[in-house]
């Protein structure tokens, strides 16, 4: 049996922008996973039938395709899968389950099939595998979940690179120049501050309600992209200059200002981003002396926020449950370099 995993993710800034090739965000891994079990079988009719989801079986097919290109002799499988990322009855907490299993079953069949790939193969084959169920996929989400802890993560050219694959094949995709405008670059962990979690209890259509943002005008959409890129680059200055005097004050005012950003999107755009109960999370934290934004797409799911050292955490903790927000016990997940690889590449 071959046993693999991949933790959730969430944005911490740069929700939207990221969906534009070369267009940063900023994510981190959290330690909730996803777990793939993979139990090899001697011929087809002991195999499983059908995967367990669109995102399972574009994996599967990705690496299938691999496999043939390699001239490696087909083997037989079948797959489960267990996540701690959902609520006990089904609800998606919108931790990225479906990057989540997309990375850890092409890290499954790389083990299986001894394809000795690296982390940043695994990366790129888990999104050409996503980007044939969901285009518009910026990536972010299988980066956290390939090499945890902070990222700073830009996009690649979705587009080209699914031309790329249908034209010349996988192998050739995975080197294809639609790559050049991706970038993973690992953040320091902060050192005095907290990342805190509420959950408002509603899921959100991640795809919807890009697809929606998207259909603005040329000129306040780059107008968006500019300012987001911005308060991106901001926050990661403030990580990568701690502990120097004002860091800390610098990383609110970039959460502050990218939530404020996403909701003037949402009012440009006539989509609910930041809903009542995610506004609520806010206002409470924002009380209790830390700063806090929608995580995601928003429009449910997640909330975050960042608490200092003289921030009330457990009166934001307290507040929230009152006001029917569920804390999420998570903590940012950061395995060794030498476990996962290294994140930096350009």
């Amino acid at each position: 049996m071959i046993e693999t995993r991949a933790p959730g993710k969430l944005f911490i800034a740069g929700e939207y922008a990221v969906v534009e090739a070369g267009e940063p965000a900023v994510l981190v891994a959290v330690d909730r996973f996803l777990y793939v079990r993979l139990h090899e079988r001697v011929s087809p009719d002991d195999a499983a039938g059908a995967a367990s989801s669109t995102h399972v079986s574009a994996a599967l097919a990705t690496i299938d395709e691999l496999r043939r290109e390699r001239g490696l002799p087909e083997r037989f499988f079948e797959i489960e899968t267990k996540s701690e990322l959902d609520e006990a009855d089904g609800r998606k907490f919108g931790l990225g389950s479906s990057a989540a299993v997309t990375v850890a079953t092409i890290d499954a069949l790389n083990r299986l099939y001894e394809l000795g790939l690296t982390a940043h193969e695994r990366f790129r084959l888990a999104l050409l595998a996503t980007i044939e169920v969901s285009p518009k996929a910026s990536g972010g989400d299988l980066a956290a979940s390939t090499f945890g802890g902070w990222l700073r993560y830009s996009s690649p050219d979705r587009e080209a690179l699914r031309a790329h694959r249908l034209t010349h094949g996988v192998t050739s995709a995975l080197q294809s120049d639609a790559w050049q405008a991706c970038s993973i670059e690992r953040l320091p962990t902060p050192q005095n501050l907290s990342l805190l979690v509420g959950w408002t209890g509603s899921p959100a259509s991640t795809e919807s309600l890009v697809g929606k943002a998207g259909e603005g005008d040329a000129s306040s959409a780059q107008t968006f992209l500019t300012r987001s890129r911005g308060f991106v680059d901001a926050f990661c200055l403030a990580l990568t200059s701690a502990p120097a005097p004002g860091s800390d004050e610098a990383a609110f005012a970039a959460v502050r200002h990218a939530r404020t950003l996403l909701q003037r999107l949402g009012e440009d755009r006539g989509i609910v981003i930041e809903t009542a109960a995610l506004s609520e999370l806010c206002t409470i934290a924002e009380r209790y002396g830390a700063a806090a934004k929608s995580s995601g797409a928003g429009g449910g799911d997640c909330g975050i926020a960042l608490a200092g050292l003289d921030s009330d955490i457990a009166g934001i903790l307290r507040e929230w449950e009152q006001h029917g927000i569920t804390p999420l016990d998570l903590q940012v997940f950061a395995p060794s370099r030498q476990a996962e690889g290294d994140a930096d590449e350009r």
